[in-house]
């Protein structure tokens, strides 16, 4: 028969064992409660980015990325930064996108034009708009855009998404297949001043949200949007233009695209009929 000393250490010992027990249970609960509170702020950060860089387009493209097709069938290169020249005129970038896609490359890409204005007369299937681009503040996107317009690389394209948000309302566009994956063949590097943002009537390029993933597809922003500024904002939408994109926004949207990017195909569908440089 065991002794009373015996009994109390054989007590300390199962009352050791439980305090280690319930340390260990707590140590536990601690662990998942940090991992779990982990996950979800993960989640909110990687939501807030899918909705973002649901603007690329072009390359993953979206609101674009670069592949004009989904699954690329060459080499892609890396598009550097623009160079400015000494005269004043910069040195663009049009590096092949990997897609097999050939429209060709805007001219002058090694003196790009670096002042003015180009004028491009644009007709689409819910009203015509006049797109005033900005060859000073986005030399090589102006020349892009201007370049796929005169190829009639737009025509019969449709604008494939819409963004209706109080502080992110946009329309999509500049993807000839409509999947939000298509391209010109090429990518060219951002072009995003100190100070860039988005109000009603900007016309920005889209991009995958990786540095020089700018392709062909745009939006048009009909609210003031906030977003970072990391989309090249190359242009305005006239007043005209502004009615029709306020009429199409009525319209809503049909949230194919949600959660994630956001927004949806508009429910007034919407096609690039033509797109004409007229100065």
């Amino acid at each position: 028969m065991p002794s009373n000393k015996q009994r109390r250490q054989a007590a300390q010992r199962h009352l050791q064992r439980q305090l280690e027990r319930r340390a260990e249970l707590a140590r536990k609960r601690r662990r998942n409660l940090l991992v779990a509170i982990t996950a979800v702020a993960v989640v909110l950060v990687v939501g807030a980015v899918l909705l973002v860089t649901g603007l690329g387009g072009d390359d993953d493209e979206s609101t674009a990325t670069d592949p004009t097709t989904s699954a690329p069938t060459g080499a892609a290169e890396s598009p550097v930064a623009p160079v400015v020249n000494p005269d004043g005129t910069v040195t663009c970038d049009f590096a092949p996108d990997g897609s097999g896609t050939d429209v060709g490359l805007p001219p002058d890409e090694a003196a790009t034009p670096a002042t003015g204005t180009t004028a491009l007369a644009v007709t689409t299937s819910a009203g015509d708009m006049t797109f005033t681009l900005d060859r000073a503040k986005a030399p090589c996107a102006s020349s892009s855009f201007a370049y796929l317009a005169s190829v009639g690389f737009f025509d019969g394209s449709p604008c494939h998404r819409e963004v209706n948000q109080p502080t992110f309302g946009v329309l999509q566009c500049g993807d000839p297949t409509g999947t939000g994956q298509g391209g010109p063949g090429y990518r060219f590097y951002e072009e995003t001043p100190e100070g860039t943002t988005y109000p009603r009537g900007t016309i920005a390029m889209a991009n995958s949200g990786a540095p020089g993933s700018t392709g062909s597809q745009f939006f048009l922003c009909f609210v003031d949007t906030q977003l970072p500024p990391d989309y090249t904002p190359v242009g305005t939408v006239d007043e005209a233009g502004l009615a029709v994109l306020d009429q199409i926004a009525a319209a809503g949207n049909d949230g194919s695209f949600e959660p994630s990017p956001g927004g949806g195909a508009p429910n007034t569908p919407v096609t690039i009929t033509s797109m004409t440089v007229v100065q």
